[in-house]
């Protein structure tokens, strides 16, 4: 499917719904979502030598990354090398070794849902998205086993900007799943020369890291935003990622997980670079540019702003788990107006003083 023909090369089969690993690498990894990142990952697994196919609802972005190697509406001025198959055709994309569902976090129930009837019965379904679903205030591979009962979920999360992995630029990211051969099996047939994944068996950890860095990336922003110093930023960074390590411990992840790629490394990404858009969306929020703040839906290559639908669904499941998470709740009543940026840092300052590491 990296060419022009979509043809099998005769990998192992995917592994059963007891998750055991294949008997060969992955051969054919079909991506659901084209879109930037969707778009970013199947050049990847196209690089690692996968048979890759793409598939987007959009007739005309469909046409153009097949036709004319280039995806204008996300992806404008990347060449698509190599060349990448793509389709509208889901059940074309379900038939494949793997599929990595590349869709945006409050999507991914509808569209696996989707996905369902043209799914093989253990089926790797690996979760790009990062975010908790607004509904529910569930873990998207809990979305996922609802949606999808017979796949086999995993996540791929950490530090990567969809441009720099399109681009082949060095990235590293994690890729977890209950079962240590699979997340191993998984990571090979991923593996590229620019692209790295680490293989990881923490699949609450890293999906609770990959969702609320995106909260305390909008809380960066609103530091550099509102003009409150380095040194704000700095502690606001290390505070945030103890937030990130309790959440995750609180919903059952492994301590070790937050200082991992899909924790530490993606929180110092995304809460530093204007790349990100949920550090782009703070800084808008803290210059109180009209306009400049809304989340967008991630539609037409819009950008989409993960954090600001997450921010309050981590608010609840803190309290849920008995667990303080004072940047969050900050970001949360600032997206929804209740506070504003002032009383937000002031409040913060204010909180009593504790002994670092609490």
């Amino acid at each position: 499917m990296t060419g022009a023909a979509a043809t099998s090369t005769g990998g192992g089969a995917a592994p059963g719904v007891g998750g055991a690993a294949p008997a060969a690498p992955f051969r054919r990894i079909g991506v659901v979502g084209a879109g930037a990142w969707g778009t970013a990952l199947a050049l990847a697994a196209a690089r690692a030598g996968r048979d890759t196919l793409l598939w987007g609802r959009d007739a005309a972005v469909v046409a153009a990354i097949a036709g004319e190697r280039r995806n204008p509406a996300y992806l404008p001025g990347i060449v698509l090398d190599p060349p990448l198959a793509a389709t509208t055709d889901l059940a074309a994309a379900a038939a494949a070794d793997v599929v990595i569902l590349a869709v945006p976090a409050q999507s991914t129930g509808a569209v696996a849902a989707a996905l369902a009837a043209h799914l093989a019965p253990g089926t790797p379904v690996v979760l790009a998205a990062k975010g908790f679903d607004r509904a529910t205030a569930r873990l998207l591979s809990e979305v996922l086993a609802e949606a999808a009962p017979t796949a086999i979920p995993a996540v791929l999360s950490g530090p990567s900007f969809a441009v720099d992995v399109a681009r082949g630029l060095p990235t590293a990211v994690t890729v977890a799943a209950a079962d240590g051969d699979l997340a191993d099996a998984l990571a090979a047939a991923l593996a590229g020369p620019a692209f790295r994944p680490y293989a990881a068996t923490d699949l609450v950890g890293v999906q609770v890291g990959g969702a609320l860095k995106n909260v305390l990336a909008i809380a960066s922003g609103i530091v550099v935003g509102r003009g409150l110093g380095a040194s704000a930023q700095a502690a606001l960074t290390a505070r945030a990622f103890a937030e990130l390590g309790r959440l995750v411990a609180a919903m059952g992840g492994r301590p070790e997980t937050p200082m991992g790629l899909s924790g530490l490394g993606d929180l110092v990404l995304t809460a530093t670079s204007r790349q990100s858009r949920n550090f782009s969306f703070g800084i808008a929020l803290g210059e109180g540019r009209p306009g400049g703040g809304s989340p967008g839906d991630g539609a037409g290559g819009g950008p989409l702003v993960e954090g600001a639908a997450t921010a309050a669904v981590a608010v609840a499941l803190a309290r849920r788990h008995g667990v303080e998470l004072p940047i969050t709740e900050a970001v949360a009543a600032v997206i929804a107006g209740r506070l504003t940026i002032e009383a937000a840092a002031e409040g913060l300052m204010a909180r009593p003083l504790k002994r670092e590491g609490a």
